[in-house]
């Protein structure tokens, strides 16, 4: 296994954005409460990764505590990261776990520079932090206590429950900057869910934490992501999912079909003709080769589909495929300015409250995504 970090300073050319610097590895660990994880503890140097200008993702920053997850979902389009480690992209991106024990410090350490412009940060764009290791390293307290008492807004997408366990920080951080949550529920089948999730909470425990969130004072988004074709994309599985996210009290809902990326491809496809082997054929002729993405007919099959339901249902909607093209980024110009969103004043409230935010510095407003346009 490779690993970079070992020495400070050095360089991962293959790695995301922002992750090519893990920082030194301190030690691997595997305890008996977390039977068959391995977690190394590693020190970063940087907190905060720039997201590319060329990416189609709405917003600029994003922080990820974790490398590799314990949620174990065949389709998460992270996976191949972790073949940059020489660690491969199925068992081990769910069983070897990078956790980066200093990161609250080094984002204390780097929005209090003066060059910080307190752009809103993301957390859930690559690996989730509320995955079961975040019970045992509890990075997000100060990851959200730093980025709150530098008045930096921030927005978290998750699959875990343990996000209740920060809710009254998240309570208090919201009176001084916008703060955004989203739950993503994909499967509301319990035994497919197991399946094809096997280390996620059930999609009951994540509904009753979103309703926790809402009754806490949030507006709940949830991410019905990814809609697999033949598996959760009939008129039933859809209607019971978002009667189901309704009673939860969402305000609204951002869908898509399933994305199959190289680095998850295989995994994916092997726990297809292992479960599925009848619809092998179906989802070769639907992602051919290389190919990532659904066809655009499917995509617009399921829209037809979803968007009744999803005004029977009384829920705002965000589709995947919205995002289109991200608008050039301002330079010279700060979000931490009076009425900014993100700097807890009045003005920047209302727009962050209101599901629109302003397109950096034009003004412009565009549906608030609360999050990354594909995640796990």
């Amino acid at each position: 296994m490779r690993w970079n970090g070992q020495q400070l300073g050095a360089v991962d050319d293959n790695a995301l954005p922002g992750m090519e610097q893990l920082g030194g590895f301190i030690r691997s660990v595997t305890t008996p409460e977390f039977a068959g994880v391995t977690f190394h503890e590693v020190l970063a140097r940087s907190a905060l990764n720039r997201v590319p200008s060329s990416s189609r993702m709405m917003f600029d920053w994003t922080i990820n505590p974790y490398r590799g997850c314990s949620h174990g979902c065949v389709y998460c389009f992270a996976r191949g990261t972790h073949e940059y480690l020489e660690l491969d992209a199925g068992s081990d991106f769910d069983n070897q776990v990078v956790v980066k024990v200093n990161i609250a410090d080094v984002v204390r350490r780097e929005v209090s520079r003066a060059s910080w412009r307190r752009e809103r940060v993301h957390l859930g764009t690559n690996t989730d932090p509320y995955q079961r290791a975040e019970g045992r390293y509890a990075l997000m307290p100060g990851i959200i206590d730093a980025l709150a008492g530098s008045g930096t807004p921030l927005a978290i997408l998750t699959k875990g429950t343990l996000l209740r366990r920060d809710l009254p920080m998240l309570v208090d951080a919201a009176r001084e900057v916008p703060v955004s949550i989203a739950m993503s529920i994909a499967v509301f089948d319990d035994a497919l869910q197991h399946s094809v999730e096997p280390g996620t909470p059930t999609a009951a425990a994540r509904l009753a934490t979103v309703r926790a969130a809402v009754e806490a004072g949030f507006r709940v988004r949830v991410f019905l992501m990814p809609i697999m074709p033949h598996l959760t994309d009939s008129l039933e599985s859809l209607d019971d999912a978002l009667a189901q996210i309704k009673a939860a009290g969402a305000s609204g809902v951002t869908w898509g079909a399933l994305h199959l990326r190289p680095g998850v491809k295989p995994w994916f496809m092997q726990w297809l003709e292992r479960e599925r082997p009848d619809l092998v054929s179906s989802y070769a002729g639907l992602y051919p080769g290389m190919s990532a993405a659904a066809p655009k007919a499917y995509r617009q099959w399921l829209g037809r589909r979803i968007r009744p339901l999803l005004r029977a249902h009384g829920l705002a909607a965000f589709e995947d495929d919205d995002y289109g093209v991200r608008p050039a980024r301002a330079g010279g110009v700060s979000s931490g300015r009076r009425g900014a969103v993100g700097d807890g004043s009045s003005a920047g409230r209302i727009s962050a409250r209101s599901g629109m935010t302003p397109v950096r510095a034009t003004g412009r407003l565009v549906p608030n995504p609360e999050g990354p346009a594909m995640l796990f």
